[in-house]
């Protein structure tokens, strides 16, 4: 196996998608639901690939193609491979919510002082953390890898890729319960982080403040805290205007008032998660508060956009009864005179999806907020709460075409396969 690896190092690079060939590259076909890569082989030879691993014999023989039992578990083992070729820190970062902004925070602050590669976007499942693992190079000094899960021993099969040295949950809730079946599930496979960095002899970054987080620590393993009270990095919440504003200190030292370009109190904690990383790795002080104020989110991540209208805050990427509940409680405690929610659907919530769009209905009656939902679950509730009901967001782009609201703060959150970044363009 280790003469196929050798390949790697002849190549350019691996890729699995001959929409993205690169000259010279090793082409790994992958099957999936809806595709089978063996039948772009020889496609990939003629687009510019050297090398071609398939998992099923070809018609015709190729002295360029090589033929393994399983193609992706042939890039699982080559990631693993690689990734032990380099005597560098990497960063495991799991969590039901927050995962890619701490991993994203996180990175901008290491990357004032260190050379890091970290996941893109959010390639967190079992092939693209192997192919981030891959793109490690020796001018690599740290690894951040964002891991991801929807059914039980997800995180483990990461861990085993990867080999963490040191890691993060950024918080435990309810996300994927069609594949997890309940919290408990959840709960057991984003501790398998812990349990892998705790074999390491790692490090395991976490929030003090969170009661799950706290009680399920390997009792042995090293590890370093943040929160409000008594952890080693201690913020203090000044102000969501709608930007958090915070200040942190650690031992003697004492931040300056940080104003930041990300919403809601949950950010907060991702904030602190970020500094974490940056005292852990010897990062300046002052160079850890010019990456968090200058850090600026994209992909509908607690972005805030200014229409002719309205101020829209677009978390509308992901949403899971956790985050939206999270989301709910931040809008809540902004200070604006003419607040609007605009909610969409929870997806992969299986039995409990029902009951859990209930229990978001009577947050929002508790928070005396109100708002539009789309979606055709949030549409069979009914409350004194929620103006307007749709299905799909098509309806609410005509009836906000015709129903403007104007001059208010508005919070787009819903999963992202409801689509709610289209209703921008009618606020």
């Amino acid at each position: 196996m280790e003469e196929l690896y050798s390949l790697y190092y002849e190549t350019s690079g691996v890729c699995t998608d001959t929409r993205n060939i690169e000259k010279d590259c090793l082409f790994i076909c992958l099957k999936g639901a809806n595709f089978n890569g063996n039948t772009f082989a020889l496609n990939a030879l003629k687009s510019g690939a050297k090398y071609v691993i398939v998992d099923e014999p070809l018609t015709v023989e190729n002295e360029r193609i090589f033929l393994v039992d399983d193609s992706l578990k042939f890039l699982q083992n080559l990631a693993n491979y690689h990734r032990k070729q380099f005597n560098i820190p990497v960063i495991g970062i799991t969590g039901s919510n927050g995962k890619t902004t701490t991993k994203e925070l996180v990175t901008s602050v290491l990357k004032k002082k260190w050379n890091t590669l970290a996941t893109v976007g959010n390639l967190n499942n079992h092939i693209g953390v192997p192919l981030t693992l891959l793109k490690i190079s020796k001018e690599h000094e740290i690894a951040v890898i964002e891991m991801g899960a929807n059914k039980p021993f997800d995180i483990e099969e990461l861990c085993s890729i990867a080999e963490p040295t040191h890691g993060i949950i950024t918080n435990i809730g309810k996300a994927h319960l069609e594949g997890f079946k309940d919290f408990e599930g959840v709960l057991k496979t984003k501790t398998e982080l812990y349990h892998s960095i705790d074999k390491k002899k790692g490090t395991i970054v976490y929030n003090a403040d969170d009661q799950v987080l706290t009680s399920h620590l390997p009792h042995s393993v090293s590890t370093c805290t943040y929160g409000t009270n008594m952890a080693q990095i201690e913020g203090v919440l000044i102000d969501l205007i709608p930007f958090v504003e915070f200040s942190w200190s650690y031992e003697s030292y004492h931040s300056p008032k940080l104003t930041t370009h990300l919403v809601g109190k949950y950010n907060f904690y991702n904030f602190l998660a970020a500094i974490s990383f940056g005292i852990l790795f010897d990062v300046p002080f002052a160079a850890i508060n010019e990456a968090i104020e200058g850090y600026i989110p994209d992909n509908n991540r607690s972005q805030i956009k200014k229409t002719a209208n309205n101020t829209l805050i677009l978390d509308c990427y992901n949403a899971n009864p956790t985050s939206m509940a999270s989301a709910l409680e931040s809008f809540a405690l902004i200070n604006h005179s003419n607040k609007m929610l605009i909610m969409g659907d929870m997806r992969e919530l299986g039995e409990e999806s029902d009951e859990e769009h209930q229990k978001i209905i009577q947050l929002i009656e508790q928070l005396n907020l109100k708002g539009i939902t789309v979606g055709s679950v949030f549409k069979k509730l009914k409350s004194s709460a929620i103006l307007q009901q749709f299905s799909e967001c098509e309806e609410a782009i005509e009836f906000l075409k015709t129903h403007q609201i104007t001059s208010s703060l508005v919070l787009l959150k819903g999963s992202r396969g409801i689509g709610l970044e289209r209703l921008e363009f009618v606020l």
